[in-house]
């Protein structure tokens, strides 16, 4: 018998996860997906695509499949699926570790200006056109549209469909990891004056916070959401390190 591990992703440090425990003979790994991203990455393990209908449905999942521990290695944004996940666990009583990586850290020459959701970033805007980076999810783009004065060029990991209701918007459609040389090009090159962006943390999209602090463009960030208390680490080795002393040895 294995143990069984059912690891929440979506994120990379999920992906890199998933890969140093693909090999361990001691376990057997479920990657479940929510499937918001059209052209997921490939993974090392197997992968379920889709919600599990709440955390009674997940519940469910977790007592079926006998799962031995469940991961929470989801995007710091996911409130949601990790509040179910913490539900779910105390309902199926099934242990759980969430691996949530540290938040950015205002540094000197940061110009950020911090608020609480999407529609105060909006307002923060301002009455006076601005070229605008938004680096957002694409499902979170809408409030935008009651700002159309703005100049918007919108980076996502798939297409915006369908398109933003306002005179200008540029689109790219790229996945990172974004270094900060080519951050400091492409603000250059769009002339941006202001970028929207959640305090998602870890080095992948680093690079335009510091290519914004070392240009002097103001920062717009997105609070994080307050997620639920459960033992939490913030990295893949503190994940494996918890498992060897968590699980039963087989």
């Amino acid at each position: 018998m294995k143990h069984s591990i059912l690891i929440l992703g979506g994120t990379g440090e999920a992906r890199r996860l998933a890969g140093r425990l693909a090999d361990d003979p001691r376990y057997t790994v479920v990657l479940s997906l929510a499937g918001r991203t059209r052209t997921p990455i490939e993974h090392p393990v197997p992968v379920r695509v889709g919600g599990f209908g709440g955390a009674e449905g997940l519940a469910q999942y977790l007592r079926e499949k006998k799962i031995s521990i469940l991961i929470d290695a989801t995007h710091p944004y996911a409130a949601r699926i990790s509040a179910n996940a913490a539900e779910a666990t105390k309902k199926a009583c099934v242990p759980m570790i969430a691996l949530r990586r540290a938040p950015w850290q205002r540094q000197p020459d940061d110009r950020w200006t911090e608020v609480s959701s999407i529609t105060e970033a909006v307002q923060l805007l301002g009455e006076e056109s601005r070229r605008v980076f938004l680096t957002l999810g694409r499902q979170e783009l809408l409030p935008f549209e009651a700002a159309p004065h703005h100049r918007y060029l919108v980076r996502s990991v798939d297409p915006v469909e369908p398109r933003l209701a306002v005179p200008y918007a540029a689109y790219l459609t790229e996945r990172g990891p974004f270094e900060a040389a080519s951050e400091k090009a492409l603000l250059q090159e769009h002339g941006i004056e202001v970028i929207v962006a959640k305090n998602s943390g870890g080095p992948a999209s680093y690079g335009k916070i510091i290519a914004a602090r070392k240009l002097g463009i103001d920062v717009i960030l997105i609070r994080r959401p307050r997620l639920a208390e459960v033992p939490a680490v913030d990295s893949v080795e503190a994940v494996l390190d918890h498992l060897a002393h968590a699980l039963p040895p087989l």
